[in-house]
């Protein structure tokens, strides 16, 4: 009995294809709209996740200066010393590596090429603490960073712009203010989440930077790898309380350095990604609720033309509930035919969307089936009026009808 309803209904929308898709329009819009911006904020929050955790695990990073942006601090606030690395790493439980930073742009020569990038003062610690390796070369020996040897890892865009394919190892670069042997060559990291090139960069030992390039002893941040099994927050409380009494900050007095963990860095990024997309889903919703008045709409002028073939069926025994029954289910499948249909296009959308922005496809089939769910009860909701007024109609009335 039911799929003979279900087959009537198919009949009446088809006698009628163009009337029938314009009006499940606002659903196919809606539903396709908000398959595509979950899909996309899905494949951005991987993404961000995943771009994150290139700066390496279980990382804090300490900078001078607390808050960001224009009220920031950090040109103000004092340096950190080679002092305070070794502090850290001698007094703070759970720590794997603690690597001091300070870094400066330089314009780098090779022959006849020449590229201007970022000089990085180190030492092998950077290496853990950031999870980079060696891809071609060597890391620093310790003699060179005791010395201040000039020697330099180059990162993959340094070397694609001065080597090209070839191999820089063992090669001499120079700039005006120093030159320096090249040792080793990172493996690719690719942009971080704020969209600057990892791969841009050369590091060289701390002390040949700060003897050659910065000409001063400041360590400008220090980065800090936590052990895997250790809590980042209680790692971080412990530096901020070591970091406190070695700059003498009084009780009560605010921070003039801040310790980052990246982890609330990726929370801070989804969540706002997140808003963004729920805002934007919640908009394209309204196409939903518009596409259901629009199915009411035409479930109403439906009936009014069927009024005859209503009287008919009502005089010749059929009940209420089977000419509610009827109507009801032409709407619903109204509506799923649009959920169907908007599904598949939020799909392709979303991949395409997702191919442009050159982020992972990850879409979220819970959302889907949802949006599926939700359509069928677009046709109910709408539906039931115009298949309850058919229901009611008085058969004497309905046959008089022209």
């Amino acid at each position: 009995m039911f799929a003979e309803t279900v087959r009537q209904a198919l009949q009446a929308i088809l006698r009628n294809a163009m009337r029938s898709f314009l009006t499940i329009l606002g659903v196919i819009i809606g539903v396709a709209a908000v398959i595509t911006m979950v899909t996309i904020g899905q494949g951005s929050s991987t993404k961000i996740e995943a771009d994150v955790s290139k700066l390496g695990t279980n990382l804090l990073i300490i900078q001078r200066g607390a808050g960001m942006g224009p009220r920031s601090t950090g040109q103000s606030a004092p340096s950190f010393t080679i002092k305070d690395v070794e502090a850290i790493k001698e007094q703070i439980v759970g720590i794997r590596a603690v690597a001091p930073s300070a870094s400066s742009s330089a314009t780098m020569i090779y022959g006849n090429a020449n590229h201007r990038t970022t000089i990085t003062g180190t030492d092998n610690a950077f290496l853990i603490a950031r999870d980079w390796t060696v891809a071609l070369g060597r890391d620093f020996f310790k003699n060179e960073i005791d010395g201040g040897k000039t020697v330099c890892i180059l990162g993959q865009t340094t070397r694609e712009e001065l080597f090209g394919a070839g191999d820089p190892v063992g090669e001499t670069i120079r700039s005006d203010k120093f030159s320096c042997r090249v040792i080793g060559v990172l493996e690719e990291k690719g942009a971080s989440s704020f969209g600057q090139d990892q791969d841009d960069t050369a590091l060289m030992p701390i002390g040949a930077f700060m003897r050659r390039i910065a000409g001063d002893r400041d360590v400008s941040s220090i980065y800090v790898s936590v052990q895997p099994d250790y809590s980042t927050d209680k790692a971080k409380a412990d530096i901020e309380s070591l970091l406190r009494e070695r700059r003498r900050i009084d009780p009560g007095e605010a921070d003039n350095f801040s310790v980052m963990d990246t982890k609330e860095i990726s929370s801070m990024l989804t969540s706002v990604t997140g808003v963004m997309t729920g805002l934007l889903s919640a908009v394209a919703g309204v196409s939903l609720l518009v596409g259901g008045i629009g199915i009411m709409n035409i479930m109403l002028v439906s009936v009014t033309e069927r009024t005859r073939e209503i009287g008919i069926r009502l005089a010749i025994g059929a009940t209420e509930r089977q000419v509610l029954t009827q109507f009801l289910v032409e709407a619903i499948v109204l509506s799923l035919l649009g959920g169907l249909i908007g599904i598949s296009l939020g799909l392709v959308f979303g991949y395409v969307g997702s191919s442009y922005m050159n982020i992972p496809f990850t879409p979220d089939w819970t959302i889907t089936a949802i949006a599926f769910i939700f359509s069928a009860f677009i046709g109910i909701i709408f539906g039931f009026f115009p298949a309850r007024r058919a229901a009611h109609m008085d058969p004497i009335e309905a046959l008089r009808h022209e």
